[in-house]
């Protein structure tokens, strides 16, 4: 079963001792049952079953295992890989299940499976099997290389087709504790001292000495580790000539003395195998019954890793270099168009699981006035009314004021002037009847937005008085209200339009400025190569900050509110269906969280059902129709769980700490025509995985939570499209939509010394939330 084959030998062994041999090539070892002991220069390999290992190229090791093991052997030769992979012999792999970060466990079941496929198939050599082989061959190498790699030695590099090199290294590795002179090497091996020299610095890009010295150092780490020996006995059993300069070696390359280094890393004794039989003892498995094991290998292992097209990124961060500042977290302002829908138990159930969930502070109304809350006066010949204009006014406004809740009102110029005079009387009367029920204390909260849109035919004079006839009126009534205007804002000119200049010079009578922020509307969706696609990218950040600059270049420095929002989302409900966003939406909070004062989100579809497929989208909805969350409402979830101060931020990731511990946010933001949201096989290429490795974290035992939210968890519209049916759906399966659409969780115990890595695989516009809390013992 193990003849040789040019590309690669695979083969089922039963081993009892392998002497030490260099290695060629890279030599998969998977244990599938029993136990094999590996032990390489640098360090012991405790094999049991199930476990993978990789023997790097020129790797000197040797291995002794129990009685019964069964041990799957593949060797990849040197020339395959030259063949395939050009930085082969500049790259090393580090790969041991028992060292594999939380995180890479998918992908390492997905390589034993295609290990044991691979062994089933050369075992069968049925048809095209070569083919079949050379697939699974080339599976594995691409996960090794893509998530595996780390940066060569000079013995990776070293040319193995070098007869002459290759056996001056194999001698130097076998008799590193004799003394080993350049004279004598040179001696040995029929050339002159400075030839060797020079032939050696060039073959292995560092002087024979310090390439011995390194030798001798690889090994005294591996007694330090595994053995009690003191450190004299170590610095003469591996060639030093005393403890002083074997110390002063390691220190110079471990950065700290060896007694130091064994006390940081020590591990379980085990005896080096220089005692036992130099011959090897091993016999090849051919038995039925082993295949039959492979068989129930692949049933376990049964899951599926295809992210081996993705971007692979490192993230390193040291808590102990801290940013040290405090989350901002601005005000939620929820819009439901009228005051009288708070009459409705559908949008009370969501505003209550908005203020319970992500926070709430405003709810958003337009149409005070002119709208169907307040009611016409009726005649009557009662002397005392039983019947009040203000009565759906009164239950929204008790069901708010019980509930912590205040009013942001945007009134609108054209709604003024139809009537200005009985608009303004009606409003003069509406704000007394809320002082005298509700008192001053509440009512002086609200906000008022006066709004004209960029575009009017309203002179800025006669803005300028509307909107300041509303302003006296509303201050006279309560001095600390807050009245305000829409500043229209053009994000490529930057600059207002020529009738909302008037705001730049009245900054005495305005308490804050609303804008809006879209990027939808600066796309062209029919072109699917518009660069203005990737302009996008940060446009609410970039909007804000250049608003405020022009704010303060003409002297009016007030607070900001985020009135409606968006990111991009295509201009069809097919598209803002398909597009997942949660990463784009919870980046763009926490981009402006320090420069606004809130945030308005909106829950009233009724503008846009019914009215085709192609839409406007105004702003970020937290609710379908039907009660289930979209993507904004889990998002802002996740906001409103970070808590502490920050400790690390960069473009896709947050870290902070907390009283119980350490939150961490990784985002993979990704901003791309919607309309590639049809096609999986390009967002695949758009997924990332992230190596994640945090130093400086209080040691101890960790309970460690992972939400992942992305388009398989928590996105409604993919199982709505799974369980969507030509004879329409009814309240059970809409209900079971509703109850498992939601993020993920998962739950890990980790005992953490200092530092803690992972490795996690994010889907386009996906958020992985770490709560790391410290567990209580």
């Amino acid at each position: 079963m193990d003849q040789p084959l040019t590309e690669f030998q695979i083969s089922l062994k039963n081993i009892q001792f392998l002497s030490p041999r260099m290695n060629q090539g890279l030599q998969f070892i998977f244990v599938i049952n029993g136990e094999l002991t590996v032990e390489t220069d640098r360090r012991f390999f405790v094999l049991k079953e199930q476990d993978l290992l990789l023997i790097n190229r020129n790797q000197l090791y040797q291995a002794q295992g129990n009685g019964t093991n069964c041990v799957l052997m593949l060797t990849i030769s040197d020339s395959f890989m030259d063949q395939y992979y050009s930085t082969y012999r500049n790259s090393r792999f580090d790969l041991f299940s028992q060292d594999i970060d939380m995180g890479r466990e998918t992908m390492l079941d997905q390589m034993r499976k295609w290990l044991v496929e691979l062994m089933i198939a050369y075992s069968r050599k049925e048809e095209s099997y070569q083919i079949e082989i050379h697939r699974f061959l080339c599976d594995i190498l691409l996960i090794l290389i893509r998530r595996f790699k780390q940066k060569g030695s000079p013995i990776e590099k070293m040319d193995t087709n070098d007869i002459r090199l290759t056996k001056m290294i194999e001698y130097m590795e076998r008799n590193y504790q004799q003394v080993i002179t350049l004279d004598e090497m040179a001696k040995k091996f029929y050339l002159s001292t400075g030839y060797l020299s020079r032939y050696f610095k060039q073959k292995m890009g560092m002087g024979f000495s310090r390439y011995l010295m390194n030798i001798r150092l690889k090994h005294s780490v591996k007694d330090l580790l595994y053995t009690n020996e003191t450190i004299l006995q170590i610095s003469m059993k591996n060639g030093f000539a005393n403890t002083k300069s074997f110390t002063n070696l390691f220190k110079e390359m471990y950065g700290m003395t060896p007694h130091v280094y064994r006390e940081t890393h020590r591990e379980e004794q085990i005896n080096s195998f220089e005692s036992f039989s130099i011959e090897d003892a091993e016999a090849f498995i051919q038995s039925p019954e082993i295949l039959a094991n492979l068989g129930s290998i692949l049933t376990k292992h049964d899951q599926s890793y295809s992210n081996s097209e993705s971007r692979f990124e490192e993230l390193r961060l040291d808590v102990s270099k801290s940013i040290d500042r405090k989350i901002s977290r601005p005000c939620h302002v929820l819009i439901i168009r009228e005051l009288k829908e708070l009459l409705k138990d559908g949008v009370r159930s969501q505003i209550l699981m908005t203020k319970e969930e992500m926070g709430l502070d405003y709810v958003g109304i337009s149409h005070l006035l002119s709208g169907k809350t307040i009611t016409e006066e009726v005649e009557t010949d009662e002397e005392i009314a039983t019947s009040s204009p203000y009565f759906k006014s009164d239950v929204a406004l008790h069901f708010m004021k019980k509930n912590g809740l205040s009013l942001f009102i945007r009134i609108e110029y054209q709604e003024i002037s139809t009537n200005e005079e009985v608009y303004f009387q009606k409003l003069y009367g509406f704000m007394k009847h809320c002082l005298q029920v509700y008192g001053p204390s509440y009512v002086k909260k609200w906000h008022f937005l006066f709004y004209e849109p960029y575009y009017t035919a309203a002179k800025a004079s006669e803005l300028r008085r509307v909107y300041l006839k509303m302003y006296h009126l509303l201050k006279k009534l309560v001095h600390d209200i807050h009245v305000g205007v829409y500043l229209p804002f053009s994000f490529k000119e930057e600059k207002t339009s020529d009738p909302h200049k008037w705001i730049l010079t009245d900054g005495d009578h305005i308490d804050f400025i609303g804008y809006h922020s879209n990027q939808n509307e600066i796309v062209d969706f029919q072109n699917w190569s518009d660069d203005r696609f990737f302009l996008t990218k940060d446009y609410l950040k970039e909007k804000t900050k250049k608003i405020q600059s022009f704010l303060k270049k003409h002297h009016m420095e007030k607070p900001l509110h985020l009135n409606s929002w968006n990111t991009l989302s295509g201009n069809t409900r097919f598209t803002n269906g398909t597009f997942f966003r949660g990463a784009l939406v919870l980046k763009s909070v926490l981009d402006v969280a320090n420069d606004v004062e809130s945030v308005g989100f909106w829950i009233n579809t009724s503008l846009h059902e019914g009215q085709g497929q192609k839409i406007r989208m105004e702003g970020l909805e937290l609710f379908h129709y039907f009660n289930g969350k979209r993507p904004a409402f889990f998002a802002m979830v996740f906001a409103n769980k970070l808590d502490g101060t920050i400790i690390a931020k960069g473009p896709d990731y947050l870290l902070t700490k907390n009283d119980r511990g350490y939150q961490l946010v990784l985002m993979n933001c990704k901003t791309v025509n919607p309309y590639y949201s049809i096609e999986d096989a390009f967002l695949q290429k758009l997924n990332k995985e992230i190596f994640v490795r945090i130093t400086g974290l209080e040691s101890g035992e960790y309970q460690i939570r992972k939400h992942t939210f992305d388009k398989d968890h928590g996105a409604l519209y993919t199982k709505w499209w799974d369980l969507n049916s030509r004879h329409g759906m009814d309240w059970e399966i809409i209900e079971y939509i509703n109850r498992s659409s939601h993020p993920e969780l998962e739950l890990f115990d980790e005992t953490i010394e200092n530092e803690w890595s992972f490795y996690t695989y994010l889907t386009i516009n996906a958020i992985h939330f770490f709560d790391i809390r410290k567990a209580i013992l």
